[in-house]
């Protein structure tokens, strides 16, 4: 395009020719005949009107403007959309639309800059969270208090608002829960016809020993024929399995910090075949040494259990001995040990793993006479027994903590879905309790709670989806997220929380809001290109490095 076409001809006038600083030779300039051809022609253009040339320049400048060449199509457009947009009129596409519009400043904005609605803290605080290493709360000195955290009290006063020492040990407790996870996941397939093998567990504590692995077998199993039409699915069909383990503190400042010597008893969820068949016999059975404790005389105290938990307790392998039997020697064997010492028992567990442990912290409670106080922290645990059971370990002043999840359904199974508070009302109620005590005793799945309750919520966390799946809202490093972010029952999630997103993203990807996931992508291609950000170890620290 020639330039001549958008400048106004008679202002040429205004830049005459000199020739005299080109003339070399002293011979006659081109440029003079230039000059004189620009004048004649300025002279035979005068009569054309300003306002017209004006109107054409307008013209010109408009149609330069309103041209634009044609963007690319993105890669993942197939052939048919190319050719619909390229026999796109380029007056229909551009009518209406400002010069600001047609720069299409969103090709131009970086990627890394999605998610703008995050503010600058926001920004910074989701970074940090994003780093790979946890940030704890401080270790504060817990000596002087320490039966109050170990429930004593029931933990009144210390659940809403959340101690923040308490949520600290709660974290803590679930990750032991983690690594009971890993050590079953490193390697699944467990021989029935040989004895179980001592197998490395990296528990998160460097201050903790794992002293036993533990052992829960399945009562029922799959035919035969079915591990030689299918030998790779062994792990599948196998009916004992590693379900957990025993560890004991070792580290005299944390036993110093912590006022005794903690002995901790980690068991994971439901993970093979055969054990969720076992969570599927639902039906109440009385314990075994019901008769024996003289409870049966009282119709008020009778109590039963989930058939299908009770059998994975007490059920014992070939060359291996039952759960029950395991946990129970070897805290015997470690009371003997650390004779003389304050020791505590904390049990803990998650789903299937939840369960165990309130039979495991009934059988530990009475199995000596000079039992240390046993504590348990569960996450997610469905109902185990009916209200008898629950008597039961309050005599025993078994201390139980249930972390639930509103979201959570395991949590409302198995049994009948009856309200926890209407059933507390009903038996305040002379009447009312009388009624119930009779359908206890005589209905098979009359379940209830144990123990007290800290109730979270998944809506509570700004970077979880309110509409998470049930495999999300179950989930148990969900749990310590929620757990971590927890002030009140009445107050947001906490701005300064420790623990880190990374798991929680790798795990509930498609379950975390699209706006962090969004945030967490652009901070990973700027922090780092090879993305390592987001990919956890293969295993936990181990305690010996």
């Amino acid at each position: 395009m020639q330039i001549g076409l958008t400048l106004p001809v008679q202002n040429m006038n205004f830049f005459p020719a000199r020739s005299g600083g080109f003339n070399c030779n002293g011979s006659a300039s081109p440029l003079k005949a230039w000059s004189r051809n620009v004048n004649a022609r300025c002279a035979t253009m005068k009569a054309v009107s300003t306002t017209k040339m004006t109107r054409k320049h307008l013209s010109s400048l408009e149609k330069l403007l309103q041209k634009e060449s044609e963007p690319s199509p993105p890669e993942d457009v197939q052939v048919e959309d190319v050719n619909k947009v390229t026999q796109k009129s380029p007056e229909k596409e551009n009518k209406g639309r400002g010069f600001l519009e047609n720069l299409n400043l969103s090709r131009v904005w970086p990627e890394s800059k999605a998610a703008e609605e995050v503010s600058p803290r926001h920004l910074v605080r989701l970074k940090r969270m994003l780093s790979i290493s946890n940030q704890y709360s401080p270790r504060n000195i817990l000596a002087s208090k320490w039966r109050e955290y170990h429930g004593c009290n029931n933990w009144e006063g210390l659940l809403d608002p959340l101690d923040e020492n308490l949520r600290r040990e709660m974290v803590r407790y679930g990750e032991f829960i983690q690594a009971a996870y890993h050590c079953f996941h490193s390697d699944p397939a467990t021989s029935e016809g040989h004895a179980n093998v001592d197998r490395h567990v990296a528990v998160p504590d460097r201050a903790y020993r794992v002293t036993k692995n533990l052992y829960a077998t399945s009562s029922v199993g799959l035919p035969k024929w079915v591990d030689n039409v299918a030998p790779d699915l062994g792990w599948m069909t196998q009916r004992s399995s590693c379900v957990g383990y025993v560890a004991v503190c070792e580290d005299q400042r944390e036993i110093a910090r912590m006022g005794r010597r903690d002995i901790v008893i980690a068991l994971r969820g439901t993970s093979t075949c055969l054990e969720w068949a076992e969570n599927m016999r639902d039906l109440l059975v009385e314990m075994p040494d019901q008769h024996n404790t003289g409870e049966a005389n009282e119709v008020q105290s009778i109590s039963k259990v989930e058939c299908g938990f009770l059998s994975l307790f007490k059920t014992g392998g070939a060359q291996m001995p039952s759960l029950s039997e395991s946990v129970v020697s070897e805290i015997h064997r470690l009371m003997e040990m650390y004779k003389g010492e304050t020791l505590s028992i904390t049990v803990t567990g998650h789903s299937l793993g939840a369960a165990l442990a309130l039979l495991v912290a009934d059988e530990l409670s009475s199995s000596a006479p000079n039992m240390p106080p046993v504590a348990l922290f569960s996450f997610g645990g469905p109902r185990v027994g009916n209200k008898g059971f629950a008597n039961r370990l309050n005599k025993k002043n078994v201390k139980v903590l249930r972390i639930v999840n509103s979201q959570d359904v395991i949590t409302r199974v198995p049994g009948m879905f009856v309200s926890e508070e209407l059933d507390k009302k009903i038996r305040d109620s002379s009447v009312g309790a009388n009624v119930l005590n009779v359908l206890d005793n005589n209905m098979p799945w009359a379940y209830s709670h144990v123990g007290t309750e800290l109730r979270v919520d998944t809506k509570m966390s700004p970077f979880l989806k309110p509409n998470a799946d049930v495999a999300c809202c179950h989930d148990l490093e969900a749990y310590l997220h929620l757990v971590d972010g927890f002030l009140a029952s009445n107050c947001p999630f906490r701005s300064n929380a420790k623990r880190s997103l990374v798991k929680l993203l790798n795990e509930q990807n498609s379950n975390v809001k699209k706006l962090y996931t969004n945030k967490a992508k652009a901070l990973t291609l700027k922090l780092n290109p090879q993305r390592e950000i987001l990919q956890m170890p293969s295993c936990l620290p181990s305690p010996s490095t």
